[in-house]
Order: structure tokens, then sequence, then C-alpha cells
């Protein structure tokens, strides 16, 4: 029987203030626990919140970047449920008037380009931590994170697959960063997803959802959504009914589990926060916002596409964050192909920065350097095979390119005399590919082509190559 997934993201992205959303407590991370959670955050009688203008201020911004509308009065509410590591029994949201509605977000997912529907985005703060190690049997909670300053973003059920609702995170994840909003770091908690799964047959209505909490990794919301959908798949071909719950994704098991029935918005039983004021935005702090903001990922994506010529994938990848466009454009231009910067930075150099587990911000190799190897390439002095090798090198220290080269021998052979007497040697030791060749068989010119740059130690131009044994072969 065919199923047609449905999947829908929550995402918490913590906003990059200095102090916590309703407190003038510090955010910093690392500090030992409870050193930052004051007398607001504790919920201690007699305090009052006073809302941080610096998050309102980024969640605008966030507004602007996805096209969304932003609601000139919104207001907060309490949400009220019990768990320990929640000092006051509520948490200051937004519900019923959120600070974005709307909105959109393109994916890419192969060469394929989807938009993503987005619902809302609200501000609220964060809860502390429950911690479970090393307390002898106890449990002990860090009230340093209570309070601070969060936008929850939540799309529509527009995603068909966990390689969809991956892309999508990666690319609200590249978004959020590249804006400003927020920092990213997965590890620290400050980017992290709840997925809404369900399954049912194609055109039906909704199935029933169940909610994957907390996901801080790319990795494990793809794991969690593809185990979830085989689970729901196999308990109603098995005669069992979903039953809409929260579960946790267990990494070590590669499964995920019931955690509790799941909630909705009146068992939390929003009402206004008496503390809070609405929130006015006025048209003039929109429009400030929004001068103030850089060119976007999508705006660059149309121009590589449009100017360069590249494929929406190759725009998607290039576009992961502004670091990472802005090396591109240092690479590309006369005599570098456009093309040839982006299979580069794409390929190798970010497989580099993967590996020396560094970013774009501060890569092994600066793009003035990596520049110059690609102008080698593209003037015949080495070839791009070898240029894999002397990048390597680069990271590791060896010097600039030019001195790589000629300290490892790599320069490329282009003298038109060596490489027609390497040639000629070729065609006489390899009589049985020359004749498979005239027969007709194409696969023997790739081989006589191995064999000279074999001859020539991987040196020979290969376009060169190919010119000269064409024209001998067709004597």
């Amino acid at each position: 029987m065919n199923w047609e997934v449905v999947i829908g993201l929550e995402t918490h992205a913590q906003l990059a203030t200095a102090s916590k959303i309703f407190s003038g407590a510090s955010t910093a991370f690392g500090a030992a626990p409870n050193t930052q959670a004051c007398a607001v955050d504790l919920a201690l009688p007699g305090t009052l919140p006073v809302l941080n203008g610096r998050a309102v201020e980024l969640a605008i911004r966030f507004g602007v970047a996805v096209g969304g509308a932003i609601a000139p009065l919104s207001a907060f509410e309490r949400k009220n449920y019990f768990y320990p590591d929640l000092p006051k029994g509520y948490q200051i949201s937004q519900y019923v008037q959120p600070i974005v509605a709307g909105g959109e977000l393109a994916i890419v997912v192969g060469e394929k380009e989807k938009s993503i529907r987005l619902t809302r985005a609200h501000l609220e703060e964060d809860a502390g931590k429950s911690l479970h190690e090393d307390f002898r049997g106890m449990s002990g909670i860090d009230l340093n994170r209570a309070g601070t300053p969060l936008l929850e973003i939540v799309s529509e059920p527009d995603m068909r697959s966990a390689a969809e609702a991956v892309a999508y995170a990666r690319a609200l994840h590249a978004l959020v960063r590249w804006i400003g909003i927020c920092e990213g770091n997965m590890q620290e908690g400050q980017f992290r997803c709840d997925a809404n799964v369900s399954v049912r047959k194609p055109g039906a209505p909704l199935g029933t959802r169940c909610e994957i909490k907390n996901l801080n990794s790319f990795r494990f919301l793809e794991k969690a959504i593809e185990y979830e959908v085989r689970r729901q798949v196999e308990l109603i071909e098995d005669g069992g009914k979903v039953v809409q719950e929260t579960r946790l994704f267990d990494p070590d098991r590669g499964e995920t589990r019931s955690m509790r029935s799941k909630e909705d918005a009146q068992d939390y039983r929003y009402f206004p926060d008496p503390d809070l004021l609405p929130l006015e935005v006025s048209p003039q702090w929109i429009a400030k916002v929004r001068e103030a903001m850089p060119v976007l990922p999508r705006e660059l994506r149309a121009r590589y596409e449009k100017e360069l010529a590249l494929s929406p994938y190759q725009a998607a990848l290039l576009t992961e964050s502004r670091e990472k466009s802005a090396y591109f454009e240092q690479l590309a231009g006369d005599p570098v192909a456009a093309h040839d910067a982006a299979n580069w930075v794409t390929g190798e150099i970010s497989a580099l920065v993967n590996d020396r587990n560094a970013d774009f911000a501060g890569p092994p190799v600066a793009a003035a350097d990596a520049r110059v190897l690609l102008q080698r390439i593209a003037d015949g002095t080495v070839s791009a095979k070898a240029a894999k090798e002397v990048l390597r090198a680069m990271a590791d220290g060896e010097g600039g390119a030019d001195a790589v080269i000629a300290k490892r021998g790599l320069k490329q052979i282009s003298d038109a005399g060596a490489l027609e007497a390497a040639v000629d040697s070729v065609l006489a030791a390899q009589s049985k590919l020359v004749a498979d060749y005239r027969a007709g068989k194409e696969k023997a010119f790739n081989a006589l082509v191995g064999q000279v740059m074999k001859a020539t130690q991987g040196k020979a131009n290969p376009a060169q190559v190919n010119e000269i044994l064409k024209r001998r072969l067709a004597g």
C-alpha cells in the first residue's frame, strides 16, 4: 500500500541577545549551574518581567527575511504546565497574536526547488534544564537557561520526506545565522527542532500526528523521521491505530519512544500575561530593520542561477552561509570560471573545511590563496588532479600554491615537443589499443590517454594530450 508522509517542523532558535528576554541576566553559555538566573528568572515574589527590545528587533528581522506579516500589535500569554525546570509554573509565550504570521522558505532537494510555507513565528522564553547524571540517583536543576529568548518558528505540514525536512531545517539554520539573529550552535541548544510526523493514503485527510521533541542535529532529525514513518506505517498495516503523543528519539537505538500523550492548546490554559503590555511594532521600526538587512540567500541564489548559470543545487550549497558565499565570490572571475569556482568551493574546499573541523569564517586555506591555485589550473600550470594535492599541502602550511607546485614538482608539462614525443612513444608501444580505436572502440582512446599520463607521471596537460592523440590517430 502506498503511503504519503506529512511533516511539519517547530523550530526553536535562540535569539542572539546578551541578556534574557524578560530580565537582565546573561545568556552566555557554559557558566556554572544557577549562576545566571536572577530573581525574575526564578519567579521570586514581587518581580516583574521587562521585555528585551533587542529580541523584538531580531524577530522583526526574521519576519522581513521570510516575507511574513509583522503584527502591529501582538501580545504575550502564559502557557501553563508544571515541570521542575519551570520555576513560575508557566512559560511566557505568544499564542493568539504572534509577532510574525505567514512567510515562506525555499528549499532545494537534489535539483528540485520547493517552497515551504510558514505558519507563524513567535517570541517566548526558554525553560531551565533537568540534569540526571552524577547525582547519586537524584536529578539536578540548572536554571541558567530559564528566560533565554527564543523565536519559535512553525512550518505548515508541507514536507513529504525526511530529506525535505532536513533541507528545510538546514535552510532555516542558514537563514537565521545569515541575518544575524541566532548563532545556531546546535550542541549548545541554540537551534533545535520538534518534528510533527503523520502518514496517510494519498488524497486522504491528515493522519494522526506524533511529535518528536528536541532534535538537535540534522542527522538525528533525518533518522528520527525515517524511523517514525516506518513505525506508523507498520502499526496501521497491522491493524493498529496511531495515538497522538510526544516521542523522544534515542540515537543509540535509532528509534523513537513514547514520552507522554500529546497536549492540545487548550491543555495549556493560555491566558494573557497581566504583567506585560501588548507589544506595538510601528511601520517606522519595520522600515528601519528592513533597511539594515543584508542581501538574502534567496536573492543571491537567484543571481547565481541567472547570471552565473549555476544549478539550483550549487546555488543552494554556496549560500549556506554568508562566509561561504563571500569565499566563492572571491574565487570566481576571470580567468577562473564561476562554474569551476563553484565546483571547488562545494567540493574539495568544503571537504577540507569539514575535515579540519573549521568553517568558512576561518578556512584552512584563505580565499586569496585558493584563487591563485585555481588560476594555475586555468592557465595550465597544474592539473585539476594535482591541484587537490596542492590544496591539502597549502592547508598543512607548506606555503602558497606556486611554492607547493615547485617544491613537489607538480608543474604540468605543456611543451608541445615533449608531449608529442610522449604520445608517439605510447602509440608505438600500444599497437593493440591503436587497432582497437581504429576499429571503433572508443574506450581504447581513454586507455591511450591514460598511458600517456602514466608515462609523464601525471604531469601532461590532458587537453593537449587529447588533441595530439586525435591528430596522430587520424593520420
